[in-house]
């Protein structure tokens, strides 16, 4: 393989991993969910506020890494497994604003259930593209469905 071309491929995997990195970071700081967190009284299964942004980046790393693999696939479903997975990037990151910068703690465990349902379908959507790439996709699923009962939780408790 042509050292250029692998340099291209490199970049673009790195693109892809970059953007829901920076994405996520970015919300972060914005709808102030680095110290939102500890102004809840929380369940005593809720992991210690340090837990979040090594998951949260763990999960983004997969997130990209699975959406490069789609995107660099031929098949006919590549563009709607695409527009799903950015539209499920955007609703993941709006939750933050929701939940931390708005603190409507009800309106936020209902939209993490929109989230999952976009997910779901990705999930769908880019295992008919590529295999890997949706089973990349299982961590965060499981990851939401914590979310879900521990935002639920929060709220029943405030």
């Amino acid at each position: 393989m042509n050292e250029k071309i692998k340099i291209r491929k490199i970049i673009h995997l790195l693109l892809y991993i970059i953007i829901p990195l920076g994405l996520g970071t970015i919300v972060g700081f914005l709808s102030g969910s680095n110290s939102g967190y500890s102004e809840f009284t929380k369940p005593i299964f809720a992991p210690p506020g340090i837990v979040f942004p090594i998951v949260w980046s763990i999960l983004y790393i997969l997130m990209g890494i699975s959406a490069y693999k789609v995107s660099i696939s031929d098949s006919p479903y590549r563009t709607i497994a695409l527009k799903t997975y950015y539209t499920q990037l955007i609703i993941n990151l709006l939750w933050s604003f929701i939940f931390f910068k708005f603190k409507l703690l009800l309106l936020a465990a209902m939209w993490i259930v929109l989230l999952i349902v976009f997910v779901i379908k990705m999930i769908i959507e880019f295992k008919k593209v590529n295999k890997l790439a949706a089973y990349l996709q299982l961590p965060y699923l499981l990851w939401l469905v914590f979310a879900l009962i521990l935002n639920i939780s929060v709220y029943t408790l405030n």
